[in-house]
């Protein structure tokens, strides 16, 4: 899975306080499949803060939060394997918002997951 980060983020040892995962998603009603894109943001308007952009993909349901918990192991901020997104947030005192789009067109849904 390739990510993009944004440039905001100047690698300093940091505090997390709160993640929020913004997904869309579209349906593609001739083939019967769901599709999604995420924006994952660490610190959202801290000095801190840090983006994921995850790109346009398959998947349904809650598949957009472990898309996002997977994409925080390959940048070195989710450590523990164990647990859910939710779960290591609760146990860590983290803020945690997560929300998704349902509906959208599948042009949206690529470029949310490009800027």
């Amino acid at each position: 899975m390739q990510l993009l980060i944004n440039q905001k983020y100047n690698n300093m040892q940091t505090t997390i306080k709160t993640i929020d995962i913004q997904a869309r998603e579209w349906f593609d009603k001739v083939n019967g499949n769901s599709y999604f894109s995420a924006q994952v943001t660490i610190n959202y308007a801290m000095p801190d803060e840090l983006t994921i952009y995850l790109p346009f993909q398959y998947g349904y349901g809650s598949q957009f939060e472990w898309a996002s918990r997977a994409a925080l192991i390959s940048a070195n901020i989710f450590t523990d394997n164990n647990y859910s997104i939710g779960e290591w947030c609760r146990m860590h005192n983290i803020i945690l918002r997560s929300n998704i789009q349902r509906g959208c067109k599948k042009r949206d849904i690529v470029a949310f997951g490009l800027k």
